[in-house]
């Protein structure tokens, strides 16, 4: 068996590498100007999978940080998943064409099922559909809206168009350092034959171990932001750990 995933996160702000609370774009704290050095700096660590989302093109719609994915994507050779504002066909295709490994669909799963449909069949295996759920509805528009829909509703309209991930959120715990929502997370993984990635809330090695536990093995794995960046997990312990229960 692989072993999960630790995702790195960067997410994109004017350029900058920064991290929510929340998903509030007024609380972003900046922790490297230099995103292209923050991601070398993952890899050098051992990570292999890099999760990237352009935050400023999540509200704008389209994307809007595509230098600075540009240059991560020069630095780096570990694969790239990249979200925020991709939301047609065209976009897709470029960002695949630039060297990301799979795109991340959020507002235009909720909104558009059949264009994230469309994606899936055209580029197999490399289409992700991130969902954020906010008092277990999905929130669209970078976390502006809310939906009427739950993450389960959306994940189970994807179970056979050969969507790769999803991505699951509860954005009540994003950037607060509260622990993963174990309980939220493995009712949709266990609910969905879509493979499914926990984000938002992983807070410390506590969450590492969890992570190894047998039920948490049908996860793809988890994201990590800011307990990354404040050291509050060992990135070789928290690999090693992975590496061993696999």
């Amino acid at each position: 068996m692989a072993p999960l995933i630790l995702f790195p996160a960067i997410d994109l702000k004017e350029g900058r590498c920064v991290r929510l609370v929340q998903g509030d774009m007024a609380q972003a704290t900046v922790f490297n100007d230099d995103p292209a050095a923050q991601a070398a700096t993952f890899e050098g660590l051992g990570f292999t999978y890099l999760h990237v989302v352009d935050l400023d093109g999540a509200f704008a719609g389209k994307p809007m940080n595509g230098a600075a994915v540009e240059r991560i994507l020069a630095s780096v050779t570990m694969d790239v998943q990249l979200g925020g504002g991709i939301r047609d066909m065209g976009t897709v295709a470029a960002w695949l064409d630039r060297g990301i490994a799979r795109v991340i669909i959020g507002t235009a799963a909720v909104r558009d099922p059949a264009f994230v449909k469309a994606a899936a069949k055209a580029f197999p295996g490399r289409i992700a559909v991130g969902l954020d759920a906010r008092d277990g509805l999905v929130a669209v528009e970078g976390w502006a809206e809310v939906s009427t829909v739950t993450a389960e509703d959306i994940a189970r309209r994807f179970e056979d168009a050969g969507v790769a991930a999803i991505i699951y959120t509860n954005i009540a715990r994003d950037g607060m350092l509260q622990g993963i929502d174990w309980d939220g997370t493995l009712a949709l993984a266990k609910a969905v034959r879509i493979p499914v990635i926990a984000s938002g809330g992983l807070a410390s090695m506590a969450d590492i171990r969890r992570l190894v536990e047998p039920d948490a093995a049908i996860l793809e794995g988890a994201i990590a932001g800011r307990a990354l960046y404040d050291r509050r997990i060992d990135p070789q312990e928290a690999l090693a750990l992975l590496r061993q229960a696999a």
